[in-house]
């Protein structure tokens, strides 16, 4: 394959375990340069179980290449490092350090291994973010829910991702805050930054995807583009509601 056509990330046959109970089995899913890519499925489907070993969290059995590169035995560091980066669900966040200071905190590694431009990409985050410049003197457990998303994902643009995970970013947040956060995603594409996005709000994401996966209980079962998904009639009965969403994505 040529190195213009080779995916991104490329995963192969992965089996993701919790203990003894194997939670994801045998997933394949490629990922481009510059794509949004959705995984989508029902809550227990193992979406973050899946998430959580592409970033080296859990130990899974398979291959995993990025940009060309066997990731399957490097730790989270050197795979954040390599440029792929992690939201999780959770936010995850410093609860008691400003907004500002939680920013930081994600160039940490850059600016541990001598690398310059964290004030620049400061800047530039607020500038995509402005409401996190509004508050970047508040603590982050003061933040609203979508304030807290918006800041976990400046977080991992600190750290110059290539590639970025985003697990259920749209959780628990008023729909008027879910499409400012889809729109964000949506212009990071747009500046070359690939996104495998994990949804259980299937509408909203076929909406913004280029192509996506349905995941049920570990099982990759459907794949296609997102127009194709969003109207396979499997896929419009078990997470679009009875209206067909085919003519929604390209609202």
């Amino acid at each position: 394959m040529s190195p213009d056509l080779q995916p991104l990330l490329e995963v192969r046959d992965l089996h993701v375990s919790h203990g003894k109970v194997e939670a994801v089995h045998g997933v394949g899913l490629e990922v481009p340069a510059a794509s949004i890519v959705t995984v989508i499925g029902p809550n227990g489907a193992g979406k973050s179980t899946l998430l959580a070993a592409l970033m080296g969290l859990l130990p899974g059995r398979g291959a995993v290449r990025y940009a060309g590169r066997d990731m399957a035995q490097l730790p989270v560091e050197a795979r954040v490092a390599a440029g792929l980066t992690l939201v999780p669900e959770r936010r995850e966040l410093f609860g008691e350090l400003s907004v500002q200071d939680n920013l930081r905190l994600g160039a940490y590694q850059r600016v541990r291994r001598g690398e310059g431009g964290a004030a620049d990409d400061l800047r530039a985050v607020y500038a995509r973010l402005p409401r996190l410049q509004e508050r970047r003197d508040q603590l982050a457990v003061t933040l609203s829910g979508g304030e807290r998303q918006m800041l976990a994902i400046g977080r991992a643009l600190m750290a110059r991702p290539r590639l970025l995970m985003l697990d259920e970013p749209s959780l628990g947040l008023a729909p008027r805050i879910v499409r400012d956060i889809l729109r964000i995603v949506a212009d990071l594409r747009s500046e070359g930054v690939a996104i495998l996005l994990v949804e259980q709000n299937a509408r909203a994401a076929l909406q913004i995807a280029d192509s996506g996966y349905v995941l049920e209980t570990g099982d990759l079962v459907l794949r296609g583009t997102a127009a194709e998904l969003a109207g396979n009639p499997r896929v419009v009965a078990s997470y679009l509601g009875l209206k067909g969403a085919a003519a929604e994505v390209n609202e």
